[in-house]
Formats: C-alpha cells, sequence, structure tokens
C-alpha cells in the first residue's frame, strides 16, 4: 500500500501540478504551438514542391527530390534538428541573437517537407490518368491540369495523412530543447522536464503530456471526420443545383482562356 501511495505521489501530486500549470499555460503551450504551425507551413509548401518535382520527367529535378526525401527521411530528427540548430547557431547569433526557434522551425520543416512530399506525391499518382485526359480533351494545358484538376484532388485525398504529419510535428517539437532554450522559449516538454528536475516529482511532467493529449487527441477525430466524410462523399439531393451551375461556368470559362492560349 506503501508503495502505491509513493507511486500516485510521484505521478499525481496535484500541488506540482498547480505550481507547473501557470508556465504550461501562458509560456510552453503557446511556444510549442508556434513551432508546430511554423515548422507545418514550411513542410506544407517544401512538401507540394519536392512531390511535383518527384513526379517530373526531368531527371535534374526528379532524382535530387528523391535523395533530399530519402536523406532526410533516414536521419533521425534530433540529428537533423542539431546539425542544423548548432551547426548554423554563429549565422543565428549575428542575425537575430540567441534565439534557437528560426533554425528549429526550418530543421522540423525541412523534415516535415521530406514526409509530407511523399504523402502529396502518393495523392497525385492516386487520380486516374483519365483525369489528365478529360482536362486535356477540354483544352487545358498540361501544367493547368495538374494545378487546377490533379493536384486538388490528390490533396483532398491525403488529407487524412497530412493532419497526422501536424500531429507528429507537435510531438516533435519537444526536440527543440536540445537547442538550449531560455526560460521564456520553452515549450511544453521542456516546463514539465524542467520541474520535474527540481522537485524529484514527475508530476508536471505528466501535466505536459496532458497537455499534449487535449491537442493532440481532438485532431485526431477531426482526421478520422474528414476521412469518413472524404469516403461516403456529399449527399446527391444536398448540392445546390445554382452552385452547381457557377462551377461548370467557371470551368468552362477557364478551359476557353487555356484554349486561347
Amino acid at each position: 500500500m506503501d508503495a502505491l501511495i509513493a507511486v500516485w505521489e510521484t505521478f499525481f501530486d496535484f500541488d506540482a501540478m498547480r505550481v507547473a500549470l501557470p508556465d504550461l499555460l501562458t509560456v510552453g503551450l503557446p511556444n510549442t504551438l508556434i513551432l508546430a504551425v511554423s515548422s507545418g507551413i514550411v513542410g506544407t509548401v517544401l512538401g507540394m514542391l519536392l512531390a511535383v518535382a518527384g513526379l517530373s520527367r526531368r531527371r535534374w529535378l526528379r532524382w535530387p527530390a528523391r535523395v533530399y526525401t530519402d536523406v532526410l527521411r533516414g536521419l533521425p530528427a534530433a540529428v537533423t534538428i542539431l546539425l542544423i540548430g548548432v551547426g548554423f547557431a554563429p549565422i543565428g547569433l549575428m542575425v537575430w541573437g540567441p534565439n534557437p526557434y528560426p533554425f528549429g522551425i526550418l530543421a522540423l520543416g525541412l523534415i516535415a517537407g521530406a514526409y509530407i512530399g511523399e504523402i502529396f506525391r502518393s495523392g497525385i499518382q492516386s487520380v486516374d490518368v483519365g483525369q489528365t485526359e478529360a482536362a486535356r480533351a477540354i483544352g487545358f494545358s498540361g501544367g493547368a491540369a495538374m494545378r487546377l484538376v490533379i493536384i486538388p484532388q490528390g490533396v483532398r485525398r491525403v488529407l487524412p495523412a497530412l493532419v497526422n504529419q501536424l500531429i507528429a510535428l507537435i510531438k516533435d517539437s519537444s526536440l527543440i530543447y536540445f537547442l538550449g532554450l531560455l526560460s521564456s522559449q520553452r515549450e511544453l516538454f521542456r516546463i514539465g522536464q524542467d520541474a520535474a528536475a527540481n522537485t524529484g516529482n514527475q508530476s508536471a511532467l505528466v501535466l505536459a503530456g496532458l497537455f499534449y493529449l487535449v491537442i493532440t487527441i481532438p485532431l485526431t477525430h477531426v482526421v478520422n471526420a474528414i476521412d469518413k466524410r472524404l469516403r461516403e462523399g456529399r449527399r446527391v439531393d444536398a448540392v445546390d443545383p445554382a452552385e452547381a451551375d457557377d462551377f461548370d461556368e467557371e470551368m468552362d470559362s477557364i478551359a476557353g482562356q487555356e484554349s486561347v492560349r
């Protein structure tokens, strides 16, 4: 019984949680979201470029994209973060001072780009080739067909996987602590770890883990809802006829412009 009480007090000391809560809310949570969202934007843009380059018929575009993807997916995330964050630290000190966030965001974005690029590439390749032929038949150029027809369909098919990658970024943001953080720069994990190290009690770290769950579990349900909606589709009787007519007119207009070109 004493052992169980000791374990409970080690992980669920509510006084220790209460002490760590303000820093987790006002410092750790905003910093974690900044890291995840910023690196997610970088990774998404880079991933789309890698996907298009990886599908190109030009070797000078295709092979660098594939080599980049293989290397960044093969390296541990901590190694990439340290190589970029520590290796380029002197440049960062001269430009923006002792703030590891820019290089941390860059490193996370580069890692995410390699994974997101493969997600986009698989989505684009899953679109039936007949879609391209149909777009060309109504006057679209090859580039316009890819940009306006193929890529939107491919992205829609991989939205759940894309959100899953964002969830992974939220968790990987904890690795930024390798670069050394000031008190105001700490994210959720670092605050929980510091409190646990100072008190010898793991309750603050457990509370930090609960914060991660509060962020990631709703996103997981969003992924499931998106996946269900994409698999079931939209009810036909729910489509506004006027909306459908406007869409047809817009597509005819785009096709006409491409034909003129």
